[in-house]
C-alpha cells in the first residue's frame, strides 16, 4: 500500500476511535486561535491607524513641525540605527512661513490655525478651545446664524453652548477674563472663534503658529499642491531645529495624516499601544506553542501502545507520520477556524475596552480594513502548524524505531530521560536567572522587560525538566503519603513514582499559569502600591486649588502668596521628556513624565525625599533625578544629564539633586519655569498651598475663596471673574504621576490574564482529562485486583493535591526569582499580590486539578 492511501485510512479510523482524547485538544486549539488572531488584528488595527481629521477636514494640505525626534547610533556590531519617539508638546510654525505658502503655484488660501483654552466664566465654568475664524473655514465649520466677528471683543460660539447673537459672555483666555459679545452660532464642536488679530494675541505666541491649512486652486491635485509646497520650504530651508543632530523639515500632511497635526495625544498613544501590544503577542505565541505541544504529545502518548503495534506489523515510518499528521489535521482544522472566527468581535472588544478605559485618546482611530482580517488566517495557520510540529515531534521516537523493538520501546515509560534535555532545562534556568539578575541594574521598562524574559525563560526550563521536577516532588511527598495516607496514600505514592513523565506534563500547565500570573499581577499591583506610598509620604500641602481650561492667571497666584496664614504655593506643571540611551547596543528612547515645581515652596508642600544635593539648587539649567535613574546612569550633584524636553528642545541640565520618591513624583524634577518653557499651555491648573503654624486650613481655604473671588486689587487690573472653574480642597489627593502608558498596561495586562489564565487552565483541565483517558485500563484492574473505589477516588485526589501543590509551589518560586529582582529594581520594596488574589490563583488551580483528575475516572469508579 502506498503512503498516501495508508495514511490516509490510519487517519480517519484513528479520529473516530479517539474523539474523547483529541476533544481535550480541540478546546485548547480553538482559544489558541482566538487569542492569536486578537492580538495579531489589534497590533494590525493600532500600527494602521491614524489621527481623526476634524478641524482640518476641508483642507486639501496642512504644513506643520515634525512631532518626532529622533536619536541615532551605532548598535553592537557596527552600522548605524535610528530610534523615534513622538513628541507630547506642540512644536510650532514660522510666522513668515505663512507669506511664504501663499505666494506657491496652486495655493488658494494659506490659512494660519492656533488654538488655545477657554473657560466658560459661568454656573458650569465648561473648558473649550479658541481659534480665530479664519481657520474655521479649514473644517469647514459654517455659521447657524448671525455673522462672523469683526472686532476683538466679538466671538463666535458652538452651538452646543446655548448662546445667541446678541448674548454677553465672560471667557478666560490668555490667562485674563473679559466679556465678549456673542455674534453668531457655528456648527463647531467646543469651540470659541476670536478674530485673526485678538486670536494671535491670545494664543501667546504671536511670532509661529501651530500648522498652516492650505486650499488649493480648482483642478490642482492634492499630491502634486503637496509637491510643489515641499519644494518651495526646501528652497527656503524652513526647519526646525532642537536636538543637535535632530534638526528636520516641516511636514506636508496630505490625506488621513493631516489628523496628525491637530491630534498630538495620538501618534504617542499609538507608538505606547503598538510597543505593549506586540510584546503582549510574544507572550501569547510562546504559551500557545507550550501549551498546544504539551497537549498534542501527551495525546500522542496515550496511543504509544497502538503507534508501536502499527510499526511492528509492518508500518513504515513515513506511513505513521503521514497519518499522525493527517489525524492533527482533520481534527484541528474546524476548532482553529471557529477561533479565527472569533477573534474579530474579540478584536472589536479589546480595542473597546481600551478606548473606554482612557488607553486610546479619543482622537486617534484604528484602522480596520477589511483586507485586514485575512490575517487571522495566517495565526490559523500558525496554530495549526504548531499543532501538526508537535505531532511530528510526538511520534517521531516510535516511527525511528525498529519494528521487532517498537512493542518494547512503548510499553513502559522510560526510567532516564536523556542527558541532553537535563541540560537544556538547566541552561535555561541559568539564562532566567541571569536576566533577572540583569534586570537589578535596569530601570523603568528595561527591567520589566528583562524580568518577563526571566519568567518565560525559566518556565520554559521548568517544562523541560518536568519529569525530574516531578520525581523531586514525588520523593518529598512519598513519606507523608505512605504513613498518614493510608492505601490510598501508598496506591498514590507507588503510581506518582511510576509515572513521573505522566506526572510532569500535568504539573507543567499548572507552572505555567501560576508563574505567568503571578509576575504580571504582582509586578503591577507593586509598583502601584509603591507608588502610592511614596505619594502619601511626599505630600505636605493642606490645601490644593486645581482650574480647568485656561487655569489660573498670575494675578490670582500672586494674591494666594500674599494672603496671610498662607506659608508657601507651590505652582505645579506636568510634563515629558524623552530620555535617549542604548537597550541591547541598539539605540532607544524612553518617554518620561516629570514634574514642574516652584523650588523655594516645594519643601513645604512636597517632599520628594533629599538624598543628595540640595533642592535649593533647584532653578534655571538644573534638574533633580530619582535616586534609581541615577544609580543605573551614574549621576551625582554636579554632573550633567543629557535629556529632550517635549517640544523636542535638546538640554543638558545640571543635576542639583537626587531624590528618592519618584515613582510619585517622576525620574526628573525641574523649576516650574523651566519646564513651562518647554510645555504647549502651560497653565496654572493644580496650586498646592501649605497653611502656616497655628492656621487652621478650613478657615484659611473659606478666606482664599473670598480673595479669588474679590479679584486684583490693583487699579485697572481685570477680575478673574467667577469661580465655577477653580475648585479648593482640603487635605489634598497626592501627587502621584503616571505614565502614558501605564493606562494601556493595566488594561492589556488584565485582558492577558484573564486570557492566558483561562487558557492555561483549559491546558490543566485538558492535560489531566488526557491523562485520565488513558490511565482507564488501569485503574479498571485496580477494581479488579480489589481496590475499593473510596480507596481509588482517594489515591486520585491524593495525586491532584499533588500536582496542585507542585505546581504552586514551583511556579511561585519561578515568578519569585524575576519578580525580586524588578521589585529591587523599579521600587526598592518585597513583591506584593492582593490577597484576593493569590487566593482565588490557588482555589483555581485546586478546582481544575481535581476536576481534571476525577472526571475521567467516573467510569473506572463504577
Amino acid at each position: 500500500m502506498s503512503a498516501a492511501p495508508a495514511a490516509a485510512l490510519l487517519a480517519a479510523r484513528a479520529r473516530r476511535t479517539h474523539r474523547g482524547a483529541w476533544s481535550a485538544v480541540v478546546v485548547a486549539l480553538a482559544l489558541a486561535s482566538l487569542l492569536l488572531g486578537a492580538f495579531a488584528l489589534t497590533v494590525g488595527a493600532t500600527a494602521l491607524g491614524h489621527a481623526r481629521v476634524e478641524r482640518y477636514a476641508a483642507a486639501d494640505a496642512v504644513v506643520a513641525a515634525d512631532q518626532t525626534t529622533r536619536y541615532r547610533a551605532r548598535p553592537w556590531g557596527g552600522g548605524s540605527d535610528t530610534a523615534e519617539a513622538a513628541l507630547t508638546e506642540r512644536i510650532r510654525v514660522p510666522w513668515h512661513t505663512v507669506d511664504l505658502l501663499r505666494k506657491v503655484d496652486g495655493v488658494r488660501a494659506a490659512v494660519p490655525d492656533s488654538t488655545f483654552p477657554v473657560t466658560w466664566e459661568s454656573a458650569d465654568g465648561a473648558a473649550a478651545h479658541g481659534s480665530s475664524w479664519e481657520a474655521a473655514r479649514l473644517a469647514p465649520y459654517a455659521l447657524r446664524t448671525g455673522r462672523a466677528p469683526g472686532a476683538a471683543d466679538e466671538v463666535v460660539v458652538s452651538a452646543g453652548h446655548g448662546a445667541s447673537p446678541g448674548d454677553r459672555v465672560r471667557l478666560r483666555a490668555g490667562g485674563e477674563a473679559r466679556t465678549f459679545t456673542v455674534v453668531g452660532v457655528a456648527d463647531s464642536r467646543d469651540a470659541v472663534h476670536f478674530t485673526a488679530g485678538e486670536a494671535r494675541r491670545l494664543a501667546g505666541h504671536p511670532g509661529t503658529v501651530d500648522a498652516i491649512g492650505l486650499l488649493a486652486e480648482p483642478g490642482v491635485d492634492t499630491a502634486e499642491l503637496g509637491a510643489r509646497v515641499g519644494a518651495a520650504l526646501d528652497r527656503a530651508g524652513v526647519r526646525d531645529a532642537r536636538a543637535a543632530d535632530d534638526a528636520t523639515a516641516l511636514r506636508v500632511l496630505t490625506g488621513e495624516d493631516r489628523g496628525g497635526a491637530e491630534q498630538l495625544a495620538a501618534a504617542p498613544a499609538r507608538s505606547a499601544l503598538l510597543a505593549l501590544c506586540g510584546a503582549v503577542a510574544g507572550t501569547v505565541i510562546l504559551v500557545a506553542v507550550l501549551v498546544v505541544a504539551s497537549l498534542v504529545a501527551q495525546a500522542l502518548r496515550q496511543r504509544a501502545g497502538e503507534l508501536a503495534l502499527l510499526r511492528a506489523v509492518g508500518a513504515a515510518p513515513r506511513q505513521l507520520r503521514a497519518a499522525v499528521g493527517r489525524e492533527v489535521l482533520r481534527v484541528s482544522v474546524g476548532p482553529v477556524l471557529l477561533g479565527a472566527v472569533a477573534s474579530i468581535p474579540a478584536c472589536f472588544g479589546l480595542l473597546g475596552l481600551l478606548r473606554s478605559g482612557g488607553a486610546v485618546p479619543s482622537g486617534f482611530e484604528p484602522a480596520t480594513p477589511a483586507w485586514l482580517f485575512a490575517g487571522v488566517l495566517v495565526t490559523a495557520g500558525l496554530t495549526v502548524g504548531i499543532a501538526r510540529l508537535a505531532a511530528f515531534l510526538g511520534c517521531e521516537p516510535i516511527a525511528r524505531a525498529r519494528p521487532a523493538a517498537a512493542l518494547g520501546a512503548a510499553a513502559a515509560e522510560p526510567v532516564r530521560e536523556r542527558p541532553a534535555r537535563r541540560i537544556t532545562g538547566l541552561v535555561l534556568l541559568a539564562l532566567g536567572v541571569s536576566a533577572a539578575g540583569t534586570a537589578t541594574l535596569q530601570s523603568g521598562a528595561a527591567a520589566a522587560a528583562a524580568a518577563s524574559a526571566a519568567a518565560l525563560t525559566m518556565v520554559v526550563g521548568c517544562a523541560v525538566l518536568g519529569p525530574w521536577i516531578a520525581r523531586g516532588a514525588t520523593r518529598v511527598a512519598a513519606v507523608p503519603l505512605r504513613r498518614f495516607g493510608g492505601p490510598a496514600g501508598r496506591l498514590a505514592a507507588a503510581e506518582s513514582a511510576s509515572g513521573a513523565r505522566r506526572l510532569g506534563a500535568a504539573i507543567t500547565p499548572v507552572v505555567l499559569v501560576t508563574a505567568f500570573v503571578l509576575v504580571q499581577l504582582s509586578a503591577g499591583a507593586t509598583l502601584s502600591r509603591t507608588g502610592d506610598e511614596q505619594a502619601v509620604a511626599a505630600m505636605r500641602a493642606d490645601l490644593a486649588v486645581t482650574a480647568t481650561g485656561d487655569g489660573l492667571p498670575t494675578d490670582a497666584l500672586d494674591r494666594l502668596r500674599g494672603a496671610p496664614g498662607v506659608a508657601a504655593v507651590n505652582d505645579v506643571l506636568r510634563g515629558t521628556v524623552v530620555l535617549a540611551g542604548r537597550e541591547a547596543g541598539a539605540p532607544s528612547l524612553e518617554r518620561l513624565p516629570v514634574l514642574g515645581v516652584t523650588p523655594d515652596d516645594l519643601p513645604r508642600t512636597l517632599d520628594p525625599g533629599l538624598v543628595e544635593g540640595s533642592f535649593a539648587d533647584l532653578g534655571p539649567g538644573t534638574v533633580s533625578v530619582g535616586r534609581d535613574r541615577a544609580r543605573s546612569m551614574d549621576l551625582r550633584p554636579g554632573d550633567r544629564v543629557r535629556l529632550r524636553f517635549g517640544d523636542g528642545t535638546e538640554r543638558s541640565p545640571r543635576v542639583a539633586a537626587v531624590h528618592e520618591r519618584s515613582l510619585a513624583l517622576g525620574e526628573f524634577l525641574f523649576a516650574r519655569d523651566e519646564l513651562a518653557a518647554h510645555l504647549t499651555a502651560p497653565r496654572s491648573t493644580e496650586v498646592l498651598i501649605a497653611a502656616s503654624p497655628g492656621t487652621d486650613p478650613s478657615g484659611l481655604g473659606a478666606r482664599l475663596m473670598e480673595r479669588l473671588a474679590a479679584g486684583p486689587a490693583s487699579p485697572g487690573a481685570r477680575s478673574t471673574g467667577g469661580l465655577a472653574h477653580v475648585t479648593l480642597r482640603q487635605d489634598p489627593s497626592p501627587v502621584r504621576l503616571v505614565a502614558e502608558e501605564q493606562r494601556a498596561g493595566e488594561i492589556l495586562a488584565g485582558v492577558v490574564v484573564a486570557a492566558i489564565g483561562a487558557f492555561t487552565v483549559i491546558a490543566v483541565l485538558s492535560t489531566l482529562t488526557l491523562i485520565g483517558i488513558g490511565r482507564r485500563p488501569a485503574l479498571r484492574l485496580l477494581r479488579l485486583v480489589g481496590a475499593g473505589r473510596s480507596q481509588v477516588r482517594g489515591m486520585l485526589c491524593a495525586e491532584a493535591a499533588l500536582v496542585a501543590v507542585t505546581g504552586l509551589a514551583v511556579g511561585a518560586g519561578v515568578a519569585a526569582v524575576p519578580l525580586a529582582a524588578f521589585s529591587f529594581a523599579t521600587a526598592r520594596a518585597v513583591p506584593y499580590l492582593p490577597p484576593l488574589q493569590g487566593l482565588l490563583i490557588v482555589g483555581v488551580v485546586a478546582v481544575a486539578a481535581a476536576a481534571g483528575t476525577l472526571l475521567p475516572a467516573r467510569r473506572a469508579l463504577r
